[in-house]
């Protein structure tokens, strides 16, 4: 169960002493057996410390011995042990191996793995499939002209991925202009008693509701029949604009569902305008309350913010940009506190302090913001006279990005799809592994050529290397294995 040494040079008495060691007496040593157990010890140290010498003379370290896969060098000294830890020292222990240049006795290599391993290292590294090797470039002149294409298009490349990346970027945050959003809130009626005379099976009278918008464009009459109509597909549809669109109808009429919403939330779909239709043949009014979607989100300022920066509406940023402005105009730093403002008459208003700190300005500003208030409009639904009834329009001021940002996108997209120079460059590496396949054959019949015996030399023993390193025997030599003195050496 106990494991000799490594390097089979304890004698026959040892080995005994080993087994016995092993199985009659496991858990406790005799005198004899320990006696035998401190010879094998110090057999195996002089091994190894002869061993170690060797590979010293030999020119290698010891951690160069071993990742050769010389073998485990450790003194594996016999020692008792358990049955289970025997079988497991049994598994773990490498066979026996030897330096480089040290004969083995037997036909197996030991440093089959050292000689694979020096040359996967010496397998050169794949060359990108598109440049040209440079003992090619050396053949053909013109080959420089191709490395400077080559050079060129990497300057594209990188200039392109700069450029995709600032329109990704753009595209987060896009840049809006102030336009004008027209809405048009207007009805239609259908079977009413006053235009058609009453008839049996008539079907009942109904009335339409209906409210939608379309953004202003210069040298276009926003009111003809066409415009209102048509809707021009490089601006948002008419909800985008809308987080919440109530409508309240009369009570008395409608009892059950006199309160219509639409939130953005729940329906995120665009659509182009909102649409009611009820049975009914009474004229009533109509109340519709639109709260604005403002992206980013928009605040309406108290009055003495107003006061101040003369807007009633805007986002933060811009609200604590136009603070900076008017400390700024009015020079109201603090010269000994860079960091601080003064406050005059109007910003003690706001502020109630004399002096503010810039990093606190949107924290006290925050009581001074609140949401804007919904647009109320309404409409009298009306049953008789022109239909649709009613030409009530109304102009709101709202942001709407560029109209350059689709175009951005479809850049964007069409820049992703390039199979045309796809099929270049694999047409170029094509011709590329051409050139190299031709340029190997030329150096073999040139070197044949030039000196043929020592080529066809070279190329067998070239051959019989690979063969032999194929084959696992890369440094077997069989003819020095056929004589007696081979088998008389030295360990």
């Amino acid at each position: 169960g106990a494991s000799s040494s490594p390097f089979g040079n304890a004698s026959q008495a040892q080995t005994q002493a080993q087994l016995s060691a092993g199985f009659q007496n496991q858990y406790q040593l005799s005198q004899a057996q320990a006696l035998a157990h401190a010879q094998a010890q110090a057999q195996a140290q002089l091994a190894h410390a002869q061993f170690q010498a060797h590979l010293q003379a030999q020119g290698l370290s010891l951690n160069q011995a071993q990742n050769a896969g010389i073998g485990n060098l450790g003194t594996s000294s016999p020692s008792m042990s358990t049955p289970g830890s025997a079988s497991a020292k049994r598994i773990l222990q490498r066979p026996p191996m030897r330096p480089p240049g040290v004969p083995v006795t037997n036909t197996m290599s030991p440093l089959r793995i050292m000689d694979l391993t020096t040359a996967a290292r010496k397998k050169k590294q794949k060359l990108p499939e598109k440049q040209l090797q440079d003992r090619v470039a050396a053949i053909l002149p013109e080959s420089a002209l191709y490395t400077q294409l080559l050079e060129f298009e990497a300057r594209v490349d990188a200039a392109l991925t700069r450029k995709k990346v600032d329109i990704q970027e753009a595209l987060k945050n896009p840049p809006c202009v102030q336009k004008t959003l027209r809405i048009y809130v207007f009805n239609t009626f259908a079977n009413q008693m006053q235009t058609i005379p009453k008839k049996p099976n008539a079907e009942p009278p109904t009335w339409t509701l209906k409210i939608i918008g379309r953004i202003l464009e210069d040298g276009v009459d926003p009111d003809q029949p066409a415009f209102v109509q048509k809707t021009n597909p490089l601006y948002p549809k008419f909800s985008s604009f809308f987080k919440r669109v109530t409508i309240s109808l009369d009570q008395r009429l409608y009892p059950e569902n006199h309160i219509i919403i639409w939130e953005q939330a729940r329906s995120p779909a665009p659509h182009e305008g909102f649409e009611v239709k009820r049975k009914g043949d009474k004229e009533f009014t109509v109340n519709i309350r639109l709260e604005m979607n403002y992206a980013p989100e928009k605040f309406k300022l108290s009055s003495a913010l107003v006061e101040v920066l003369g807007i009633e509406v805007d986002t933060r940023p811009r609200i604590i940009a136009a603070i900076w402005h008017y400390v700024k105009a009015r020079k109201l730093q603090n010269p000994n506190d860079p960091s601080c403002f003064n406050c005059d008459a109007q910003l003690m208003k706001v502020f109630g302090e004399e002096k503010v700190k810039f990093t606190m300005v949107s924290q006290k500003i925050s009581q001074h913001l609140s949401s804007p208030p919904p647009i109320h409009l309404e409409h009298k639904i009306k049953l008789s006279g022109n239909n649709p009834a009613g030409s009530a329009c109304y102009d709101v001021l709202v942001d709407v990005p560029l109209p350059i940002q689709r175009d951005l996108s479809a850049l964007l997209a069409n820049a992703e799809k390039s199979k045309e120079i796809e099929q270049c460059d694999e047409a170029i590496c094509a011709a590329i592994r051409k050139i190299h396949e031709h340029r190997r054959r030329r150096s073999f019949f040139l070197g044949f050529s030039q000196s043929p015996v020592e080529f066809i030399n070279a190329l067998i023993e070239s051959q019989s290397r690979d063969l032999k390193l194929a084959s696992g025997e890369a440094s077997r030599s069989s003819e020095r294995e056929r004589r007696s003195d081979f088998f008389n050496q030295p360990w």
